[in-house]
This record gives structure tokens, C-alpha cells and sequence, in this order.
């Protein structure tokens, strides 16, 4: 009788759990010589597709299954514009990439918080889009839209690096099985950002964005907070809403005084936040600014 189920190689490192060979993991695992060859191209997340341990491949793999709810053929497709996508926009080189001070200085943070209450994980990743500082020159952040969107597949990128899922010992769940231990967490801080005045350039930015995280991007976020969003301006966080599917949505929160954050992901935040944690300034890791 043929073997039902798909062994691991021998490995040193970690082992991913015995899965069946009619499990979609399976069937996408079979697929993936044949995709990264259409593709030309096998890296995500910083995990070589064609070369890296059977883990590493199954844990990227399984983010793909989980973003579509285990739907193969949605997942195979997404993983090929993924990996075109990737091969086009070269986002491994935004990471040492500079950008203007003018337009990104004070934009964007990655940092790691400690005790975030119900995570699986010791500490969590975190990234802090300060909006309030690109509303001191709008021009510069928004008025070059491949720049904006360099530096800001740059921050996602300096924030999968801090996860450092090659060095991944946990699985992930199956879909529904339970939460995915490798994803970040997402800080949208709106202080002093006008609602009422968004120009053409910040709207097609915040248009890119969407489109581009939700297509290449899938299962690397486990919540996102909104914050300093005043309750009147409830519309506009319903409007981002409607560009997603449930499942994303079902992450956000939008709080509107900075200091509640803490009371989502604890102490560990900067005392902007209403925590005991340090600066953002002193402590977080930007995007590489011009001299």
C-alpha cells in the first residue's frame, strides 16, 4: 500500500508536522518547481523557494493556503504574482535603499514589543506609520508615487527581516486551526493628519498601498490599530474597510487617543502610547535617510 502521508527529509533543523499527501500543503509544495520557473524567480519573505529547508518552503506556503482560505488554485495563483511581483520590484533591495528626510523622516518605525496580551509570542514585532510627519510636507512623501512606494514595501521588509521567519522553528496552523505565530503587527498613528484635506497624491498612495500589500503581501499581519483617529472621522476607517476582504478587516481596530494602544498591546509601547516602553526615535529601526 502507497504511503498516505508526506515524510519530511532528514533535516537538523526544525520539522514541519506529517501531512497528508492530498493536503493542500502537499499538492502547493508539488507545484512550486514548476512556479518558480514560470516565475524566474523564488524568493518571499526572504525564504529561497528553490533552495531553502522543506520547513522554510512549508511555511511560506502555508501563509499563501491560510490567506485563501485553503483554496489551492486562489493560492497557487497568488504565490506566481507574487513571486513576479517580487522579481519586477526588487523589494529585498528597498531595505538599504535611502529616501529624502523631507518626505520620510519620522515616517515610519519597526520595533519589537514584549507582553503583548493573548500573542503566542514573547515579544512582537511592531511598525508605527506616523502619518503627522508627512503632513509637515506632503509634497515630499506623497508627491512621487514610486518613491512612496518603495519606502513603504521598505518598512514592510525591514519588518519581515525582524521576524526573521528563515530562522522559523514553529509550523503554522492549518487554515482555522489556529493563529499563524509569524506576523507583525500594524500601528497607523493619524495625529494632526487632516481627513477633511487628503489631496490626489495622498489618496493614489494610500490606493497603491492597499492594493499592493493585499496581493503580495498575504499573512503578515495579525492586527492593525488606527489610532488618533477622531470618532467623527469613523467614515474614513469605514472606507478602508471596503477596499479588503472580511478576513483582513476582522484585524483592525481603530482607537481614537494614541494612549489606549496600551491598552491592546501592553506596557511595552512608548509612553506616546500610553506604555512605559522607549521612544520610537531612540530605540526602532527606520528606512535609511538621506545624509
Amino acid at each position: 500500500m502507497a504511503d498516505v502521508t508526506e515524510q519530511a527529509p532528514p533535516s537538523t533543523g526544525p520539522v514541519w508536522p506529517e501531512i497528508a499527501a492530498d493536503h493542500p500543503l502537499s499538492k502547493l509544495l508539488a507545484k512550486l518547481p514548476e512556479l518558480t520557473k514560470e516565475a524566474d524567480y523564488s524568493e518571499v519573505y526572504g525564504i529561497d523557494l528553490s533552495t531553502g529547508t522543506d520547513f522554510q518552503k512549508k511555511l511560506i506556503l502555508q501563509k499563501f493556503l491560510r490567506a485563501n482560505s485553503d483554496d489551492l488554485d486562489k493560492a497557487t495563483t497568488q504565490l506566481l504574482e507574487t513571486l513576479k511581483w517580487r522579481k519586477s520590484f526588487n523589494p529585498l533591495a528597498t531595505r538599504d535603499e535611502t529616501f529624502s528626510k523631507a518626505g520620510f523622516a519620522g515616517l515610519g518605525y519597526v520595533t519589537t514589543v514584549s507582553g503583548v496580551p493573548g500573542s503566542p509570542n514573547e515579544r512582537d514585532v511592531v511598525t508605527f506609520n506616523v502619518y503627522g510627519a508627512a503632513a509637515k510636507d506632503i509634497k515630499a512623501t506623497f508627491g512621487d508615487l514610486d518613491q512612496f512606494m518603495r519606502w513603504r514595501v521598505g518598512i514592510m521588509e525591514l519588518s519581515l527581516a525582524a521576524l526573521d521567519l528563515p530562522g522559523a522553528t514553529k509550523p503554522i496552523p492549518d487554515f482555522g486551526a489556529g493563529p499563524d505565530p509569524h506576523q507583525g503587527i500594524q500601528v497607523h498613528d493619524y495625529l494632526q493628519v487632516s481627513f477633511l484635506r487628503q489631496n490626489p497624491d495622498q489618496r493614489a498612495a494610500a490606493k497603491a498601498a492597499i492594493d499592493t500589500f493585499s496581493k503580495y503581501y498575504p499573512e503578515t499581519l495579525s492586527r492593525k490599530f488606527f489610532v488618533n483617529v477622531p470618532v467623527v472621522m469613523g467614515w474614513f476607517y469605514n472606507a478602508v474597510k471596503l477596499m479588503l476582504s472580511a478576513e483582513t478587516v476582522r484585524k483592525f481596530m481603530m482607537l481614537s487617543y494614541g494612549s489606549y494602544l496600551a491598552g491592546e498591546l501592553g506596557d511595552g509601547v512608548p509612553e506616546a502610547y500610553g506604555g512605559k516602553g522607549p521612544t520610537l526615535e531612540s530605540t526602532a529601526t527606520q528606512p535609511k535617510l538621506e545624509a
